[in-house]
């Protein structure tokens, strides 16, 4: 099943990560049958360039929200800084929504304008990846 996203959707994502570099940014990505409606932007309590964490209470107020506009989670997002759009072993190890995309933005070059940015989604179930379609529109 493919993601589908607008072009100003995955920009958004691409922002995101650039304002949060040097550290990995993350967020949600919202919607109903593999449309995404809205992306959540969220704060990555890790500070970290290696590794992201939603912190357990924004996270709650993201899936409040979709709930409020009936949406269902269609993925997460976060960047790399330094390295491919390639699950690390961190993020296989933390994948604890097997339904929903990883969609992961490389910066690995900064200065790479938004319509090169390598960006790229998966699914991780039982510790497998599997590359997923994306579909931007």
């Amino acid at each position: 099943m493919a993601l589908e996203l607008a072009r100003a959707q995955v920009d958004a994502m691409i922002e995101h990560a650039r304002e949060d570099h040097p550290i990995e940014c993350c967020g949600l990505l919202a919607g109903r049958g593999g449309r995404v409606e809205t992306v959540l932007r969220g704060h990555n309590a890790d500070r970290s360039p290696f590794t992201y964490r939603l912190d357990p209470q924004e996270q709650l107020q993201l899936f409040k929200q979709m709930d409020a506009l009936g949406l269902d989670l269609l993925g997460i997002y976060h960047s790399h800084t330094q390295s491919p759009p390639y699950p690390s072993r961190t993020d296989v190890a933390k994948a604890f929504y097997p339904d929903a995309a990883y969609v992961i933005v490389s910066l690995r070059d900064k200065a790479t304008p938004n319509d090169q940015v390598d960006v790229r989604a998966f699914r991780i179930r039982d510790g497998v990846i599997t590359e997923e379609e994306l579909v931007v529109t």
